[in-house]
Order: structure tokens, then sequence, then C-alpha cells
């Protein structure tokens, strides 16, 4: 290996000439786009919007497009499989008002037969309890 470099080292090494380098600096400095300078830079609603989601999805465009299609997938198949006629609560009439005394009667019956005499909630007429009113007139001289 060291001789390999010892060869290396030995040939003087030869100055590129000044034509060369003028002619490339050239040809880089008209390759490069020209630049518009403008005070105010506008920019629209949808590059806005467009350029934080670049950053986001530019990592892995692959997966994120795999991760679209997966859902479209599964949105595609679950209004595939929805059943688009009403369902059987909907179609089935109120109960006859036979039917409801009878319930009523039943958790009457139940609720002798656990122990609890009082009615329930919904059978409780709420009271109106009102409050003394002079401690508003307190609070309001305070």
């Amino acid at each position: 290996m060291e001789n390999f470099e010892q060869r290396l080292s030995r040939p003087p090494l030869k100055p590129i000439p000044a034509e060369w380098r003028a002619e490339t600096l050239m040809a880089a400095r008209a390759a490069q786009p020209s630049r518009h300078l403008s005070p105010v830079t506008r920019h629209s609603r949808l590059s806005t919007i467009n350029s934080p989601l670049t950053i986001l999805f530019w990592p892995h465009p692959k997966a994120w497009a795999g991760l679209a299609a997966v859902w479209i997938l599964i949105l595609a198949v679950d209004f595939s499989t929805c059943d688009p006629s009403p369902r059987i609560a909907e179609k089935s009439a109120p109960p006859a008002p036979e039917v409801m005394v009878e319930l009523k009667k039943q958790q009457l019956l139940f609720a002798e037969l656990v122990g609890a005499h009082e009615p329930l909630d919904a059978d409780r007429q709420k009271r109106f309890a009102p409050k003394p009113r002079s401690e508003c007139g307190e609070l309001l001289r305070t």
C-alpha cells in the first residue's frame, strides 16, 4: 500500500489553465436561474397549505399513499355493506295502550316484590319548594 501512495506522490501536479476556470464559472452562472427582486412575495392559499403538507409527506410518500389507499378501501367496504333499508325499530308501530297498562302493572308488582313501596321517579310528581327571597336583598346591599 505504501508503494502505491509513493507512486501517487511522485508526479508533479499540473496547474489547471485559467481559461478553463473562467469557462466553467461562466457556464455555472448561465445555468443558474435568474432571480427577480420583488419586495413583496405573495403566496396563494393552495401553496400555503401545500408547503406544510409537503414537509409532512415528503419523507415517506409511498407509505402515506399506501395508508390513503387502505382508508379508501375501508370506506368503500363500509359503504358497500351498509343496509339501505330502514331499521326494524323504525318499522314497528308504537305499542298499544293495553300493552302499556300491562307493563305498568308488572312494574308495580315487581316493586312490591322487591320491597320498594315508593313510586318510581317517573311516577312521582316533582314538588316546587320556593326559597326565601330575603337573602337576595342582603346580597345586593353589600
